[in-house]
């Protein structure tokens, strides 16, 4: 098997390494209804849609895949737009604006990255505290957004000390002034490798996604490509006395089956799970045997439908001398087959997608953000089920 890793790998001999020929990747619709286990979710990029009214048009009678309810942004994709000082531009700036600006998109959902704006913005720079989340309820329901998520705070101490239980009881209260039924974060449950941790931080998430659910809020957390490597488990110990070598279950595969499914949820960054397809596709078992396992975040999501409320609904170009083997582009513009992900994992009226690109803010293009935002929405809108 071509190394993933190896420079001289094209676009074109990334895809035939994961099983996915140039016809399968210009055409998706039939592999979409394949069997669950299907090749690796690789594909045309949707049609650029000229607007969104166009887009929630188009499709000849076809189902929209993502209904307009669902369609959503995390606010860390216009994050210098929120933080833009309104007196100093003619931009739209401070979370109002922005939200106008969005609801105009098409957008009725966002996620919150944090509760800071410019000092000079209605509300100034702080809007993390019970009074500032009033505040931000009456701008969502002025534009008719609703808040779905947000990375919020979760606890470093285990056992939790007494401060770390107040802030985060504190962000539960934030959340249900907002209106949200989920809150979670951005990091990964831990960093490392080994069953032990993964066995410790379990219990850790256990207990705060219990205090979370009698509050009425689902607790998640968001994973980038690590969490989705190989858990070490087994085999040979080294000189710490840690496992060296793995069963062959990734890590986050291994928190879903030990956390309580009624308590702990999962926020699937397409995109990183791509990155984590293309990275972690081979280990040593317990016997000392490489072998070969490409991950199918699709599938994940199919085996584990109602640990997956939210996704980040980021795009990808295929370049496999990037290191991660994409390079991020506004959404439906890039290789990930969204129809095609849609599709598999479906559950439409449950999952949440909320368009992000890490990189949307520029320091030279003014707006660009916000003009990024304006094409992921129609993108995402013009996603239809396949005839």
């Amino acid at each position: 098997m071509t190394a993933f890793n190896d420079e001289a790998v094209t676009g074109d001999a990334l895809r035939r390494v994961l099983g996915v020929s140039r016809r399968s990747f210009l055409s998706t619709c039939t592999a979409a209804t394949a069997a669950v286990i299907a090749p690796p979710v690789f594909g045309a990029a949707p049609a650029l849609a000229q607007g969104a009214s166009e887009a929630a048009g188009s499709g000849k009678g076809r189902s929209a895949l993502v209904p307009p309810d669902k369609r959503g942004i995390i606010l860390y994709t216009v994050r210098d737009a929120v933080a833009r000082d309104p007196l100093a531009s003619d931009l739209p700036s401070g979370f109002r604006e922005v939200f106008r600006q969005l609801s105009r998109f098409g957008y009725r959902q966002v996620e919150f990255a944090g509760f800071g704006q410019h000092a000079n913005a209605p509300g100034g720079a702080d809007l993390g505290t019970v009074q500032g989340a009033k505040l931000l309820r009456s701008w969502l329901d002025e534009y008719g957004l609703r808040a779905q998520g947000s990375h919020g705070f979760i606890p470093a101490s285990w056992p939790l000390t007494a401060s770390d239980l107040d802030t985060f009881k504190r962000y539960l209260e934030i959340a249900n002034i907002l209106g949200m039924k989920h809150m979670g974060t951005g990091a990964d449950p831990t960093g490392t490798p080994y069953r032990a941790d993964w066995d410790v931080v379990a219990q850790k998430w256990n207990t705060l996604g219990a205090i979370a659910r009698r509050e009425g809020i689902k607790l998640y957390t968001h994973n980038h490509d690590s969490a989705y490597d190989f858990l070490l488990d087994g085999g040979p110990l080294d000189a710490q006395g840690r496992p060296t070598r793995s069963s062959g279950i990734r890590k986050l595969e291994y928190f879903l089956k030990v956390t309580d499914r009624k308590n702990v949820y999962l926020e699937l960054d397409v995109f990183w799970a791509h990155v984590a397809q293309y990275k972690f596709h081979t280990y040593t078992a317990h016997d000392g045997t490489q072998r070969e396992k490409v991950f199918d975040p699709a599938a994940l999501v199919v085996r584990n439908t109602e640990r997956f409320p939210l996704f980040h609904a980021k795009d990808g170009v295929v370049n496999p001398q990037s290191g991660l083997g994409y390079d991020m582009v506004p959404f439906g513009t890039g290789d990930i087959d969204y129809r095609k992900f849609f599709t598999r994992v479906g559950a439409k009226n449950y999952h949440n997608p909320m368009v992000e690109q890490d990189n949307a803010p520029s320091t030279t293009v003014a707006g660009q953000s916000l003009d990024f935002a304006r094409i992921g929405y129609d993108n995402l809108a013009a996603l239809r089920a396949c005839d």
